[in-house]
């Protein structure tokens, strides 16, 4: 804002009354306004007293957000908080021809698109990095991360996984021991260190999982539906292969990591249910097809170094799961089909060269690991 006086010679329009507030103050001013070589506002209190005017020339002028029926202006050598407010239809007609910048500062149709062309990109960004950036990082980084940070990691999952089916571990003291003694023979067999651990939950769903830190449970619903302690052996042998390639971090970075992607994708930028989606995807073995596979082949070396045929295991999951050859979804659906598996131990079936990795009292302990009550 600048003091001017009229030039000679240079034309003007009548006077127009407006509301004019300064942006220095809350006051409310009524004012008379004229079009010269610039918009110049005089307080008509002040127009008497010789007062020098406000001068806002004309590309300096801009449009403010107004209710219809009236132009609310401002300018930009003007404080920000400095407003014009005019009524007069003619009036504004005019006065907007004069002011070739009025709508610079808006969004305009290409800035709208360029936004919208900046968003998808991003979008598209965060998908390619949901679906090629994640996994190869999870691959990348699984077996890289220190053994106490991924104990902590399988801590976390492990009080996720308990929270999700409500209870603490099975404990009757002869299935327990049995279970120790199973879970042993299997863990010296595949060359696992002696600080992982095993639990049986009580669950009505037949199942078994893996997660980091050396951790594995089996839920009691898949004792009840085992024949033979070969049954379970063989899918625990399985899971221990899981840890062995490191399966289960691969799967809470890249679950971890793509549901904390998408929570910024849609507003969860705290990423706080990322390391829950991921125990819960652990629990329902969304391992890739390629690492079941391997898992299956850890398995079936597994058991022929006890002495044992891989079989059994595939029999049991047969069993479960039944002919998966165009069915819906399954417990095990991520799990290469179910009759594909057991043409495959089927082959790879042997007879018995070692002993029976339990007795015949130690497998009933084990079944009753979780007592009689209901789950």
């Amino acid at each position: 804002m600048s003091d001017v006086t009229a030039e000679p010679g240079v034309e003007t329009k009548p006077g127009q009354p407006a509301i004019f507030f300064d942006g220095l103050s809350s006051r409310r001013r009524q004012v008379m306004l004229t079009l010269g070589d610039a918009l110049d506002i005089a307080e008509l209190s002040d127009m008497q007293a010789g007062t020098p005017v406000v001068h806002w020339d004309y590309d300096e002028i801009r449009r403010a957000d107004s209710p219809a029926g009236i132009l609310r202006l401002t300018a930009t050598s003007a404080p920000p908080l400095a407003r014009l407010e005019i009524r007069d239809a003619a009036f504004s007609a005019d006065l907007v021809a004069r002011c070739v910048r009025l709508d610079e500062h808006q969004t305009t149709s290409r800035g709208v698109a360029k936004i919208v062309g900046w968003s998808v990109a991003a979008a598209v960004s965060i998908v390619c990095v949901v679906l090629f950036g994640v996994p190869l990082a999870a691959d990348r980084l699984a077996p890289l991360v220190p053994k106490p940070i991924e104990r902590r990691l399988g801590d976390a999952s492990e009080v996720q996984v308990k929270t999700i089916f409500g209870r603490e571990s099975c404990s009757d003291p002869a299935g327990q021991a049995a279970f120790a003694k199973l879970v042993n023979r299997l863990r010296d067999a595949a060359g696992l260190d002696d600080d992982m651990t095993a639990g049986v939950l009580p669950s009505s769903v037949p199942n078994a999982f893996a997660l980091p830190g050396g951790k594995v449970f089996v839920l009691n619903a898949l004792l009840d539906k085992a024949d033979s302690p070969d049954e379970i052996a063989g899918i625990l042998a399985h899971e221990l292969g899981h840890l062995k390639h490191h399966d289960n971090m691969r799967g809470l970075i890249y679950n971890g990591g793509t549901s904390f992607l998408i929570g910024l994708l849609f507003g969860d930028v705290t990423g706080s249910s990322a390391v829950i989606f991921a125990s819960r995807s652990l629990v329902e073995a969304s391992y890739s097809r390629e690492a079941e596979t391997n898992a299956d082949t850890f398995a079936i070396d597994i058991m022929h170094k006890l002495g044992r045929s891989p079989k059994p295991a595939a029999e049991l999951m047969f069993r479960i799961t039944g002919k998966e050859g165009g069915s819906g979804f399954t417990i095990l659906a991520s799990h290469p089909l179910t009759e594909d598996r057991l043409a495959r131990m089927t082959k790879e079936d042997r007879p018995a060269s070692g002993p029976p990795l339990l007795t015949d009292k130690e497998w009933q302990a084990l079944k009753g690991i979780c007592g009689s009550g209901k789950i």
